[in-house]
């Protein structure tokens, strides 16, 4: 059983209506998801999608170092069979869409480093802030993957095709004036601060007219779909595939021992 099955503090849910924030606290494992608090959040998405109190929700981390380190890393993977990954990855896929089509509007208040799934946590959200001293990488790339997780169908919608690729492509690093310049995030905000700001948006938002708000993402929606749904099934179909190639074994061996990949393509 998972350390986190006895933290009821590693994630947890603050009901002040008509906002609601849930914030991941794992400050000693970089407010890193696993399995089971990846269902935990699942089931806290599904209780306010039927909520008439909650009208704007607040997704963060605690502390000003970690917004999120995703889903997993190399060690994490190393120490799962192939199964479980692509479980893992098809749950984090479910429960983001599940996110994503909440009535509700959804900030992400990016407090800190954000790194591979954790992005595409903020991706399935409707409005992203950041703190000025934020950075956000998407390194799956170089393990000998692609993010799994929604990215390469919800980044391009959010920062153009080409800016998107460039960040899956190289899986280098960026700063929150980046994040800023190519659309990832709305607002900048200065460190320590990005919880009160993330607040008094969702504060805002949730004063106005329900009917009127829900409504406009419903059609923002709906604009998407056609070709999210495509892109979506695709992801799903490549990861199946990818997740048994010698590249991907490759870029995690070679992540664990400290040296370049070799990969082949295969």
């Amino acid at each position: 059983m998972n350390a986190t099955d006895f933290d009821e503090n590693a994630l947890r849910i603050e009901l002040k209506p008509p906002v609601a924030t849930i914030t991941i606290d794992r400050p000693d494992n970089e407010n890193r998801f696993d399995p089971s608090l990846l269902q935990r959040f699942g089931k806290m998405v599904e209780e306010l999608r039927n909520s008439s109190e909650i009208h704007a929700v607040v997704i963060t981390g605690a502390g000003d170092d970690w917004f999120s380190a995703g889903l997993m890393n190399p060690a994490i993977r190393a120490a799962m069979t192939k199964d479980e990954v692509i479980a893992y990855v098809v749950d984090g896929n479910r429960i983001f869409d599940e996110l994503e089509a909440l009535p509700q509007i959804t900030i992400a208040a990016i407090n800190g480093k954000i790194v591979a799934g954790a992005s595409e946590l903020a991706l399935a959200c409707d409005i992203r802030i950041a703190g000025d001293h934020s950075s956000l990488m998407l390194p799956e790339a170089k393990w000998g993957g692609f993010p799994g997780a929604g990215a390469p169908h919800r980044l391009p919608m959010a920062v153009g095709h080409s800016h998107a690729l460039e960040l899956i492509a190289t899986g280098k690093e960026i700063d929150a004036a980046e994040m800023l310049r190519i659309g990832f995030v709305n607002h900048l905000h200065p460190q320590g601060k990005v919880h009160a700001a993330a607040d008094a948006l969702a504060r805002t938002i949730a004063a106005n007219g329900p009917l009127a708000t829900r409504g406009a993402k419903r059609i923002a929606r709906a604009r998407q779909e056609p070709g999210f749904r495509a892109a979506r099934e695709m992801s799903d179909t490549l990861r199946h595939a990818l997740e048994w190639s010698h590249d991907v074994d490759e870029g995690i061996a070679a992540a664990k021992e400290g040296r370049p990949a070799k990969f082949t393509g295969r």
